[in-house]
């Protein structure tokens, strides 16, 4: 069974080496010692959500302030391609059902989307509280998964900054159900071309593959124009009509298959 994980501040690892001590605190202290009510002897994880992950075993159980003795420090290499969920605003919150799947499932980073039919909207003071809670489910699903690193949330876009990070990725897909193209096609195609153009630039440069899902009522016809004319392409996933809490994991699924992310 793997080890529990708690998150501390990026760079807090930087100098931690075996043998050192290391001192959890904060909410994550009080959460390893009330809620998981680890105790001394047991083994941790420790992850600055940037990668770097150390594993030590518990010297002191102090809700204040957990003493751990590091055994290892390891660093997780960011992947040769990097698939960011465009996930739009959704209503019952299935757009956070929809990131925290995703993340669980290793999706790279998440962006918010102020698409033309989301009915949910962020304005004024709630959206920066919105965002806040989709980090914090972001978060929470990077630790229930073990993650080293904590997928980032972008800033809320609308159609045509989306258009702008479409034009600045590698590939970006569209999952829409009027697609004629399936989605492991069309990534077999892009990943055919990259390796056969220029592999070893491809790994340096790191690819950005963009994941662009609808809210329930779906993409516009005018916004899916809008993205293609940027360079988007349209995909379907499958046969069948996914919900706006599903069809991104589905997609990221697909993708780490055929990315081969996952071997």
């Amino acid at each position: 069974m793997s080890n529990p994980i708690f998150f501390t501040a990026a760079g807090s690892l930087d100098l931690v080496h075996h043998g050192a001590t290391f001192v959890l605190t904060g909410q994550e202290a009080r959460h390893a010692v009330t809620v998981k009510r680890l105790a001394v002897g047991e083994p941790v994880d420790i992850a600055d959500g940037h990668g770097r992950r150390m594993t030590g075993v518990i010297t002191v159980a102090d809700p204040t302030g957990v003493e751990i003795e590091c055994v290892t420090v390891s660093f997780e290499a960011p992947p040769a391609v990097r698939l960011i969920l465009v996930q739009a605003l959704a209503k019952g919150d299935r757009d956070q059902l929809a990131i925290e799947t995703a993340t669980e499932l290793g999706i790279s980073a998440v962006v918010p989307w102020q698409s033309e039919r989301s009915i949910v909207r962020w304005k004024a003071d709630r959206a920066v509280k919105a965002h806040a809670k989709w980090e914090s489910v972001v978060t929470a699903a990077a630790k229930q998964a073990r993650r080293s690193v904590i997928p980032p949330v972008g800033e809320l876009l609308d159609t045509g900054g989306l258009a702008s990070l479409v034009r600045d990725s590698s590939l970006a897909v569209v999952l829409h159900e009027d697609a004629v193209r399936p989605l492991r096609s069309v990534l077999e195609s892009w990943l055919a071309e990259s390796e056969s153009s220029s592999p070893v630039a491809h790994e340096e440069e790191g690819a950005q593959i963009l994941l662009i899902v609808g809210p329930e009522g779906g993409i516009s016809p005018r916004e899916v124009t809008r993205l293609c004319d940027a360079g988007a392409v349209t995909a379907l996933i499958g046969h069948h009509v996914l919900r706006s809490s599903t069809a991104g994991p589905a997609a990221a699924v697909l993708a780490n298959d055929v990315l081969k992310l996952w071997n």
